[in-house]
């Protein structure tokens, strides 16, 4: 998993609530399990006028033009802002690798729902929590001002903006910790790999019939 680092990223808009797994990525897609390729895929329904098919060529596939992230203006952009509960429904890890795939880096919502929020963190994405109040703020600035960005800072747990105040976020120090320094849970059992080995070598000291090979 990739370290998290401090950022200034495009805003995106998806001012939709309750949006869930099924519609940020379709179960006909979740046949794979390498964690990337499924940026082309992200929102599929809602971004084609077909329906899209897994090892599809998305490049000419007909786009429905009114729907956000086809629009030019957003291309590019690393963070996404949204409605309340988004990521609810089935606890696919296939939903933060294809946001992450697009190139998102962080979403920002008022709620999230619990697996979604924490499949985000296992894979390197970062789920901001903020007020419906300040969610709203965000989303007129993205109406108001062309090239919309945040500056997004995992250290200081704040998100800040031209012309405006910081806005912090609150974050688990672990999970925070995990993301600054690129571990999943893969990369936090072989932080202790020297522990690890010494541990199953006492252990066939003490106990070798235990790794007698049975034949």
């Amino acid at each position: 998993m990739n370290k998290f680092e401090s950022f200034d990223g495009l805003v995106a808009p998806l001012d939709r609530a309750n949006v869930d797994t099924d519609q940020i990525i379709p179960k006909q897609f979740l046949k794979s399990i390498k964690r990337t390729g499924f940026g082309p895929n992200l929102f599929d329904e809602w971004r084609y006028e077909d329906e899209g098919q897994p090892g599809q060529d998305c490049s000419n596939r007909p786009i429905n033009t009114d729907f956000i992230l086809n629009q030019p203006r957003y291309k590019g952009a690393e963070v996404l802002i949204t409605r309340r509960n988004f990521g609810c429904g089935s606890s696919r890890e296939h939903a933060p690798w294809s946001l992450l795939d697009f190139g998102f880096k962080a979403v920002i919502a008022p709620s999230f729902a619990d697996i979604f929020f924490n499949n985000c963190f296992k894979n390197g994405l970062l789920p901001i929590v903020l007020s419906e109040e300040n969610v709203e703020v965000l989303f007129q600035a993205t109406k108001s001002e062309e090239d919309f960005s945040l500056t997004v800072n995992l250290e200081g747990q704040v998100i800040s903006r031209k012309g405006a105040e910081d806005i912090p976020f609150e974050v688990d120090e672990f999970r925070k910790y995990c993301l600054i320094n690129g571990l999943d849970d893969i990369g936090l059992t072989l932080k202790d790999a020297d522990a690890i080995k010494a541990f199953e070598s006492q252990s066939r000291q003490q106990s070798p019939w235990m790794f007698d090979v049975i034949k």
